[in-house]
């Protein structure tokens, strides 16, 4: 029976070491009443920023860099003799890329050059002729001017015979020989006034002529421009600064007008579209301000602002835009594209290529600023 005592101790001081074993010491308490609290710090600092700015940055990560690309296509058909430029290069506005072989050009302008002259020549002949026909009209002139002398004569020596043949003084042939004569002058007269006539009617059938030639000669000196403007065009330059891409065109290759044969793309002038949701754009404005975040530059951000809002979801301009009012419907989120200028640096500039992805967010609490 000694032993019961003993067991009894020995429980008990079991059991008073065991609820100071799971106790903490006073240091892990204030560790975790310090980490506690900057917790609740951190949330509560976090949990500010968001309801004062973080709720109205509405982001999006269906973003792409774009450019408004100029596509090269020739004028005219024809062979290409030369390719002045190769993948990839820079290119100024100005620039030779290709050219075509004019030489079926060369001949046509040649033709039309020698339509041109042979109008010109015949300007010439008729004025020439006109110059001749007025002489004419001039000598018809005088002729009926003496024609009209002689008939005022004639008519008085008719007048004059007569009065003397009724009188006796001279004999009735005297006076039939003064009567005809006086006719025939009128007939020589009247012969005269139509030469006149005639004359200065061919004056305006020449001038007519004339004014067919000159109204020819346009005609054919468009013909000229046209095969001018057609030589020209056998030489493509760029109407851009930028870099060649897409080129498919080689030497020799026939091709037809507006065949797509490569094309500039203007790197300085890339801007970001965006497709925002419908829901995101309840407070998003011209002019607000935005980072863009370029998945070939890693985390490095650049700064934009939103520059313009497309006139319709990327449904409305699709090649079968959805039918909403057949069959079943399902709402779905449309996506509004919305353009952004970029404020990139020029060593920024220098890396950004057409097509890359982007993320973007847009700061709609700032207000809208005027666009510069």
């Amino acid at each position: 029976m000694p032993e019961g005592p003993s067991s009894s101790s020995a429980t008990n001081d079991a059991g008073d070491e065991a609820p100071k074993g799971k106790g903490l010491s006073p240091v892990v308490r204030a560790g975790l009443i310090v980490g506690g609290g900057v917790v609740l710090v951190v949330v509560l600092i976090f949990g500010i920023g968001w309801w004062t700015h973080g709720r109205f940055v509405q982001g999006t990560d269906d973003a792409y860099l774009q450019s408004d690309l100029v596509a090269v296509a020739p004028k005219i058909q024809g062979y290409v003799e030369q390719v002045y430029v190769r993948d990839n290069q820079a290119v100024v506005a100005g620039q030779p890329l290709l050219k075509i072989d004019g030489s079926a050009y060369q001949a046509s302008l040649a033709q039309e050059v020698g339509a041109a002259d042979a109008e010109r020549a015949s300007i010439t002949a008729a004025k020439s002729q006109i110059a001749q026909q007025q002489e004419a009209v001039a000598q018809a002139q005088a002729q009926l001017a003496g024609a009209k002398t002689a008939l005022a004569y004639s008519a008085g020596e008719a007048e004059r015979y007569k009065t003397l043949s009724a009188q006796g003084v001279e004999t009735r042939e005297k006076a039939a020989q003064a009567e005809n004569t006086y006719n025939q002058a009128v007939a020589t007269a009247h012969a005269d006034e139509a030469a006149v006539r005639q004359a200065q009617r061919d004056i305006d059938t020449l001038n007519a002529q004339v004014g067919q030639s000159q109204a020819r000669l346009a005609g054919a000196q468009a013909q000229v421009d046209a095969a001018k403007l057609n030589l020209s065009d056998a030489l493509i330059r760029a109407s851009i600064n930028g870099r060649i891409g897409d080129k498919t065109v080689q030497v020799g290759q026939f091709v037809q007008a507006g065949t797509r044969l490569m094309s500039v793309v203007p790197l300085q002038g890339l801007y970001l579209v965006a497709n925002f949701k419908e829901t995101q754009l309840g407070r998003m404005r011209i002019g607000q301000p935005a980072k863009v975040k370029i998945d070939a530059l890693g985390d490095h951000k650049i700064d934009a602002v939103v520059d313009s809002f497309s006139p319709g979801t990327g449904a409305t301009f699709a090649l079968l835009p959805p039918q909403n009012a057949t069959g079943n419907f399902t709402k779905v989120v449309q996506r509004v594209p919305v353009r952004l200028r970029l404020l990139a640096s020029d060593d920024d500039k220098g890396r950004l290529l057409a097509g890359l992805s982007a993320t973007v967010s847009v700061d709609t609490s700032a207000p809208a600023k005027a666009r510069p």
